[in-house]
């Protein structure tokens, strides 16, 4: 493992996952107390990854965490196992033993943190084909997703405010990125459901769909807002009703896969697509089926298109 010092270089301060540190916009306090302990849960797994060298330790150490938060420390552990195999290739293979035991529930989350150490490391994000090559061929752009959620959450101001995306970001890797983008911006608006559909329609018309994709995501995924505000985010999202719908849907996938389900995450499936958490976790697990290798589309797209033309066309989103 690292040495004390190197420990010390990659330390985040869980003064980081404030809304006052990051400066973020302040929603209800709910919702700022909840989108903060996600971000304290995720940095949690990821220190425990950094000083946990027996992977039981690690495990009991993330179980330990409650179970609404725990895929954010999961997450957070994707993270901390990804820099640890990239920065000690000597010692690599830990991430995906970790992705093979204990954390094979959480994979999509893994998947996601692995994301936020290539947005650490310039190499990676130099050359980001190669690190994603060494992912699962269907998961691997949930870490251009995290790298998009990371850059949103650390570097709103040029990523949001500016809309700038690295230079180097193409093909569907800058689609995927924009999902992530748009998870983040959950987050630096503060759950506010008002400001976020402004914040996305100041976007060229090209990028908005992955975006409302991300927001749904982490609408359900991470909550903080009551019915009342889920309704008019659904109002809200118009013609991307179907994306939004989509993002929700994979939110309860992942927490059904994990074993972490949540209240308000059927809340958001039944508000959004008219459906149980379940049941909108059982609509990705179906269009899974038969799905094709990578083409024109990766598969990972046509997966959630199949998702998206599921809710918009058997009247979910009626």
């Amino acid at each position: 493992m690292l040495g004390r010092a190197q420990k010390l270089l990659l330390t985040i301060r869980t003064e980081e996952a404030t809304f006052a540190r990051r400066g973020f916009r302040a929603g209800e306090a709910g919702a700022v107390a909840r989108l903060e302990r996600s971000g304290k849960s995720f940095l949690a797994g990821y220190h425990s990854a950094l000083e946990h060298e027996v992977p039981a330790a690690l495990a009991a150490r993330l179980d330990a965490v409650d179970a609404e938060f725990r895929g954010f420390a999961f997450e957070g552990a994707g993270m901390g196992l990804a820099l640890l195999d990239f920065l000690t290739p000597w010692r690599a293979g830990q991430l995906r033993a970790f992705l093979a035991g204990a954390g094979e529930p959480h994979t999509y989350m893994v998947h996601v943190g692995i994301g936020w150490a290539i947005a650490r490391l310039p190499w990676l994000r130099a050359r980001l084909d190669r690190p994603l090559a060494r992912l699962d061929p269907l998961l691997r752009w949930l870490a251009a997703d995290g790298y998009g959620f990371h850059e949103g959450y650390f570097h709103w101001r040029r990523s949001l405010k500016s809309q700038t995306r690295p230079r180097r970001l193409t093909g569907y890797a800058a689609r995927a990125f924009d999902q992530g983008l748009g998870r983040s911006l959950w987050f630096v608006e503060g759950g506010d459901v008002a400001r976020i559909p402004a914040a996305i329609a100041a976007f060229p018309a090209d990028r908005r769909a992955d975006l409302w994709s991300g927001v749904g995501l982490a609408c359900a995924y991470a909550g903080g807002v009551d019915a009342e505000s889920i309704r008019q985010l659904r109002a809200h999202a118009g013609d991307y009703l179907p994306q939004v719908a989509q993002g929700v849907a994979f939110a309860a996938k992942a927490r059904s896969r994990a074993g972490n389900p949540a209240e308000h995450t059927d809340l958001a499936c039944r508000i959004i697509g008219s459906v149980s958490a379940d049941e909108a976790a059982a609509i990705t697990d179906h269009a899974l089926a038969d799905l094709p290798g990578d083409g024109a589309e990766p598969a990972y797209e046509v997966w959630r298109q199949r998702v998206q033309l599921t809710f918009a066309g058997q009247g979910f989103l009626r």
